[in-house]
């Protein structure tokens, strides 16, 4: 019995020893990376589809929490504090699982998670190198488009950087209007596919080109709908506080490209980046099942869509100090009574940034805003102070 006792402890102490070995050569098993990011700002007027506020205020405070789980899945837990009209909010942005030792350049990522598609989605918003994102984010993806779904990514073995990806989403934050909360929307609403190409130019410039589509099953909007949320005060819950796309439609087309330099390939004191997007989101009406399309509805064509676009330079002058320029646009649509309404936000923002390490920030940011027909704001100039400070270990940004 004593040989056995003995037996059993030695296994034991070989399977404890074997096991503190393996989680040693990853610190990250019994150390996970936990991090904070605070932001806060000070704002002199309101925005359409933004969702920062006059006055005082608080962006998205960050919580995370990641690691690698064992040698063949990465785990991350995201979570987002936000206040709102004197209320506190606790959003889950990301809880996902992803593997690290797939063969042939595939990988796999499930849970909840940013998509992919775009330059700026599949960033969070403390890395912006301005206040709010472009008007066209805001207005077709809520701001950032995270959901519960799945991704699988492929990257070519080839001289060039070339990847591809599919993924499937629930999509409820992308569905469109429901009055009177009577649609039948499918469970399994978003399919998305996208590609992302880029390279070298010598030894200071780097470039990047993406194409993305999403399919959105459930976002056509129905016109008796649409007619129902603009009695209701539709573009004031549009100002409002959410992560809701305010226009949707079943097909959105996104076109990217980003350039970067810095002198010898150096970016720590001196880099420059230029950005651009478009976007198409288009059947973006329907009229419901089983109705008669009406004269009073005559307007309304399977051709309307919705556009938007923007295009950014960021310069890092000095290791402390960057400077910003961004002109943005969307041109969308609105049922109001018997037509149609064309809308057109136009942003025109420059930005200056002092950065005293490269975990703080603080920004001041001057926007010019002109609109039609967006109901409840007039032309303006804005003033923007925010500061975004982090906080413990945390990883690095994407390109």
């Amino acid at each position: 019995m004593s040989a056995l006792n003995t037996r059993v402890s030695i296994l034991a102490l070989a399977c404890a020893v074997s096991s503190y070995s393996v989680m040693a050569e990853d610190s990250s098993l019994t150390n996970p990376n936990i991090s904070a990011v605070l932001d806060g700002y000070y704002q002199t007027g309101d925005r359409p589809l933004a969702e920062r506020a006059e006055g005082f205020g608080l962006g998205e405070t960050e919580l995370a929490l990641s690691a690698n789980i064992d040698e063949m899945f990465y785990g991350k837990v995201t979570a987002i504090i936000e206040s709102h009209d004197g209320e506190t909010e606790l959003n889950l942005e990301e809880a996902f699982i992803q593997t690290l030792a797939m063969p042939y350049g595939l990988s796999v990522r499930a849970g909840r998670f940013l998509s992919d598609i775009g330059y700026l989605n599949n960033q969070h918003l403390h890395t912006d190198s301005f206040s709010d994102r472009p008007a066209a984010y805001r207005a077709f993806l809520g701001g950032h488009y995270f959901d519960d779904g799945i991704r699988l990514n492929y990257v070519a073995p080839t001289d060039l950087y070339w990847t591809l990806g599919v993924e499937a989403f629930k999509g409820e934050s992308l569905r469109a209007a429901d009055a009177h909360g009577e649609r039948d929307f499918d469970n399994l609403g978003v399919y998305s596919a996208l590609t992302k190409m880029g390279g070298d130019i010598g030894i200071e410039s780097s470039w990047q080109l993406g194409l993305s589509y999403l399919r959105n099953q459930n976002g056509q909007a129905y016109a008796e709908d649409e007619h129902n949320e603009e009695e209701e005060g539709h573009d004031e819950e549009h100002a409002g506080h959410s992560h809701s796309a305010s226009y949707t439609g079943k097909n959105t087309y996104i076109a990217d490209v980003v350039y970067k330099w810095a002198p010898n390939g150096n970016y720590k004191y001196q880099n420059l980046t230029v950005s651009g997007e478009y976007f198409r989101v288009t059947d973006i009406f329907a009229m419901e099942p089983g109705h008669i399309v009406e004269a009073d509805h005559e307007d309304i064509s399977s051709d309307d869509y919705h556009q938007g676009w923007y295009v950014s330079s960021v310069y890092q002058f000095s290791p402390r100090w960057s400077a910003g320029i961004r002109y943005g646009q969307v041109d969308t649509y609105e049922v109001h009574g018997d037509h149609l309404h064309p809308q057109q936000l136009k942003e025109s923002e420059v930005s200056l940034a002092w950065h005293s390490s490269h975990f703080s920030t603080v920004r001041l940011q001057y926007t010019h805003q002109t609109g039609t027909n967006f109901d409840g704001f007039e032309d303006d100039n804005i003033l923007t102070l925010q500061y975004v400070m982090s906080l413990g270990a945390h990883g690095a940004h994407q390109y």
